[in-house]
């Protein structure tokens, strides 16, 4: 894992990360949040791609080290949102990880353009390497972040889709927050659950991408 980082491309796409992926999944939560009502983010400074607005150190920590990670989380308030409140809840978390599948998509397009090959890959600085790496964290975030665990995002959208009362019993988990979060992925990565769940998908949607 250490080797990566002596990888200029690692580097690279760590670097287009911080500055692209993580705020545009964060800014898309605040820019759904106020299209359906509740503008707490935008009066926060956070209906913004300024990556320092969306920086979290611990989620910064952990898309260094392990691959996958989450900025800061967006403040909503869903008594100001209109409509259903668990449906536009679920709106306003989907739209994190669908703004990390559309930068995912665009990285794909020099690949099925044809202006850059998906095999064979040059030493030193490749623009290859970047892209690649680009989509292949981008889909690792949207992945991780749809995992129905408390806070992320895929906890609201199952919230959504569960019967009330197991909706409002599997909303209390969220008080136990990131240390809970991290914990559990810990025990799940050394038990190779995560990596039993999070694969094949990841995987299938590579290929979706950039083989044809």
């Amino acid at each position: 894992m250490l080797g990566r980082f002596t990888d200029p491309n690692w580097l690279i796409t760590l670097a287009i990360l911080f500055l692209t992926s993580i705020p545009v999944h964060e800014w898309a939560h605040a820019w759904a949040a106020f299209q359906l009502g509740d503008d707490t983010a935008a009066r926060r400074g956070r209906l913004t791609i300024n990556p320092v607005a969306h920086l979290d150190p611990m989620g910064a920590i952990a898309l260094v080290l392990f691959g996958f990670g989450w900025g800061k989380p967006v403040p909503v308030n869903p008594y100001r949102l209109r409509g259903d409140l668990r449906r536009n809840q679920a709106l306003v978390s989907i739209a994190g990880p669908l703004s990390n599948l559309i930068l995912a998509m665009l990285g794909a397009i020099p690949f099925r353009l044809g202006w850059v090959s998906l095999y064979g890959r040059a030493s030193g600085i490749s623009p290859q390497g970047i892209l690649v790496g680009f989509i292949s964290i981008n889909l690792v975030l949207m992945v991780f972040n749809l995992i129905p665990f408390p806070p992320l995002d895929g906890s609201r959208i199952l919230a959504w889709l569960l019967p009330r009362r197991w909706a409002v019993k599997f909303d209390q988990l969220e008080q136990f927050g990131a240390p809970a979060l991290i914990l559990a992925l810990f025990l799940l990565s050394r038990l190779g659950v995560l990596a039993m769940v999070m694969n094949p998908v990841m995987s299938f949607l590579f290929r979706a991408l950039l083989v044809y």
